[in-house]
């Protein structure tokens, strides 16, 4: 585990891993920045009539004088980081064979994601993600409980898509990697960490991927 962190660190801080960062993240900041801006008045209206059927926190004072502004902006900051996800889990994967190549020369990327699956898998996580977290709002205003189920949601949303389009790309019983193992959650919050940072939260599904890179490759070299 410890190697598998140092080589995703200098991998995250690698020039092709941040132009990719880059171009994806502030590609869906801006995407949702037009969109809220153009939309907003109906967008914080939904948000404000749904926060209101939410048991006992629909009845709260500050809720009702104008929180729902707050709640609005926290909800784009949950769609923001769906849409990083997803735009990661579509373009990555010239990346990451580029960095298997250079860790792993001799294990060859010979396969590729079903980009239906991966699409699916991804619509999948993010509609549970987004689904949990409206449903378990109130969780989040209990101090380190609602932070530790933040970052397990947070895992949700990357760690099947994440999963799949990594262990796609190499083509071995060996290097199979299940959602079901235990360090798949493990690894994918560690890598939601990204998302307590604005502006660092882009890096989040990146991170992911390469977690789980050197982890399913980690394997072959033993």
């Amino acid at each position: 585990m410890k190697n598998t962190i140092s080589k995703s660190i200098q991998d995250i801080f690698s020039p092709a891993v941040l132009l990719f960062v880059l171009k994806i993240g502030f590609g869906s900041i801006l995407l949702w920045v037009v969109l809220l801006t153009v939309l907003w008045d109906s967008y914080s209206s939904f948000i404000a009539l749904y926060i209101q059927k939410i048991p006992l926190v629909g009845s709260w004072e500050w809720v009702q004088s104008g929180g729902s502004f707050f709640i609005a902006l926290v909800v784009a900051y949950m769609l923001i980081i769906i849409t990083i996800s997803a735009f990661t889990s579509i373009f990555s994967e010239p990346l990451l064979k580029k960095l298997a190549k250079k860790h792993y020369p001799a294990i060859d990327a010979t396969g590729s994601p079903n980009m239906t699956k991966s699409l699916l898998l991804t619509a999948k996580s993010s509609l549970v993600f987004l689904l949990v977290f409206l449903v378990s709002f109130p969780l989040l205003f209990i101090p380190v409980l609602g932070q530790i189920w933040m970052l397990w949601l947070w895992g949700i949303l990357i760690k099947e898509p994440t999963a799949y389009d990594v262990s796609s790309l190499f083509k071995s019983e060996k290097n199979s990697f299940s959602v079901k193992d235990k360090s798949t959650g493990v690894l994918a919050m560690f890598a939601s960490l990204f998302n307590y940072i604005p502006l660092l939260n882009i890096f989040a599904p990146v991170f992911a991927q390469i977690l789980f890179l050197h982890t399913i490759l980690g394997k072959e070299e033993i």
